[in-house]
């Protein structure tokens, strides 16, 4: 596992910058159309920046918008590989602003997740984005989780998560009047929110402060400038070049990547250390019927068992509404592959050859199946469901829809939980700085993670 980079200490107020108004409408793609520039973004003729930032997802542009307002001297442009930005893991998430209680103290991810939910809180308010600050209660269903509830409770409290309180049963009813349990651990700062709206309000920012994006342009090659372009004026100044699938070149000085589900492949190109290796884990959700919402009011969460690597099956509420129940975790048999039977030979031969899952499938097999199981036959998940919410049955459930979670996963099958962040050497690799790892909660930590990769690139880059 490539270690992560030292935590840089502050993060910028980005929340309280940028530029009036939220996104606005007139600068949204409609479905199937390629982005359109906001009026104040530079032209996407331009092919050379001081630095490209390769995704477009809530982390990619998060970190342009970070980059711009700090460095607003500099040309710097977004690549983007879909038609429309933020479709993949911004777009499919559970939409949860996490509060920070699930991860290790100390760890990149307690500190980005307890200071990104503050500052998408902060950023909302200014920006008029809808957010509900419904709250979560874990809830321990069975006595022998009551343990492992108190030492969450206490990691809470280390991690500095607002408001934590431990309830008893008459206290969970009160909260939530259809679930079961013997105790909870109260959290009431977490919310929910639309984060593909978030992330396109940081796009907006971005164009406002006169950065580029360009869209459907899926990165085939990066290397080194072997000559100056023909009548260019800047000899090698920008000595890195970024190719495309149609041919289509774009130059830099310096690229940081945020590529998500496809950041181990990148990485490879730019002739850095491919791992840790991306293994796709699709995760299903099911529908509550609009006539069985008022069963759920906030986030229900199970206790996490650290012998199993996922979370477990639970209860959010969505902002249009709906109430997701799940997911499941499953491999996907293709890095974008939101359907069962979704299905690319690469992606496959990829995951058996060059990554650490079948040590991980030995370690886990009898989770596996379970969660294949559930997959495939809604009364196992139901059943689960059940245990929290008695009230629920099988005909109060729909298929809904799916997300694709791009899990680091070292030599040894170990799934890499915390954040990392590398860059290479030789010529390219001192130019580059790739986001290896970004995992949830990436969407809520994306202005922390922001501000940590602005810091890094001025100290790295020397801007």
């Amino acid at each position: 596992m490539v270690p992560a980079l030292r935590y840089l200490g502050s993060v910028y107020g980005l929340a309280r910058g940028g530029f009036p108004g939220g996104f606005s409408a007139a600068c949204a793609p409609a479905p199937g159309k390629p982005w359109l520039l906001c009026q104040g973004g530079r032209k996407a003729s331009t092919s050379s920046f001081d630095v490209v930032i390769i995704g477009g997802g809530i982390v990619g542009l998060a970190s342009a918008r970070a980059l711009i307002l700090q460095h607003p001297a500099l040309s710097i442009g977004v690549l983007e590989k879909e038609k429309d930005l933020a479709i993949h893991q911004t777009g499919h998430n559970s939409g949860v602003i996490h509060s920070g209680i699930y991860y290790k103290p100390e760890s990149l991810k307690a500190k980005l997740c307890v200071q990104g939910a503050a500052l998408i809180y902060e950023y909302c308010n200014q920006k008029g984005i809808s957010y509900k600050q419904c709250g979560k209660l874990i809830v321990a269903v069975e006595q022998e989780e009551i343990p492992r509830l108190k030492a969450l409770y206490e990691r809470g409290l280390q991690n500095g998560v607002q408001d934590l309180r431990l309830i008893q049963q008459e206290d969970i009813k009160k909260k939530e009047p259809y679930c079961r349990g013997l105790m909870a651990i109260d959290c009431p700062y977490t919310g929910i929110v639309d984060y593909q709206q978030v992330a396109l309000s940081f796009a907006q920012d971005f164009q406002e402060a006169g950065g580029s994006v360009l869209t459907s342009f899926e990165v085939e090659d990066i290397e080194m400038a072997k000559e100056s372009p023909s009548r260019s004026k800047d000899g090698m100044k920008y000595p890195i070049v970024i190719r495309n699938t149609k041919g289509e070149e774009v130059r830099c000085q310096y690229v940081v990547t945020c590529a998500g589900l496809h950041s181990d492949r990148i990485s490879e190109l730019s002739g850095c250390n491919p791992n840790p290796r991306i293994v796709p884990f699709r995760g299903d959700y099911l529908l509550l019927k609009p006539e069985k919402r008022y069963l759920v009011k906030g986030n229900i969460y199970p206790v996490p068992d650290s012998r199993f690597p996922f979370l477990g099956v639970h209860f959010t509420p969505r902002m249009d509404g709906n109430i997701w129940l799940g997911p499941n975790a499953v491999l996907a048999f293709k890095r974008e592959g939101y359907r069962p039977f979704d299905f690319s030979a690469r992606d496959i031969m990829d995951i058996i050859i060059k990554s650490g899952l079948i040590k991980l499938v030995f370690q886990n097999f009898s989770y596996g199946v379970n969660e294949m199981y559930k997959a495939c036959f809604l009364s196992a998940t139901v059943k689960h469901l059940q245990k929290f919410i008695p009230e629920i049955t099988i005909s109060d459930i729909l298929r809904g829809p799916a997300g694709v979670r791009a899990q680091a996963l070292d030599r040894d099958g170990n799934l890499v939980e915390d954040f990392v962040f590398d860059g290479g050497v030789g010529d390219i690799g001192n130019r580059i700085l790739h986001v290896r790892n970004a995992p949830s909660p990436a969407a809520t930590s994306s202005l922390a993670i922001s501000g940590m990769i602005a810091d890094e690139v001025q100290q790295r880059f020397k801007l």
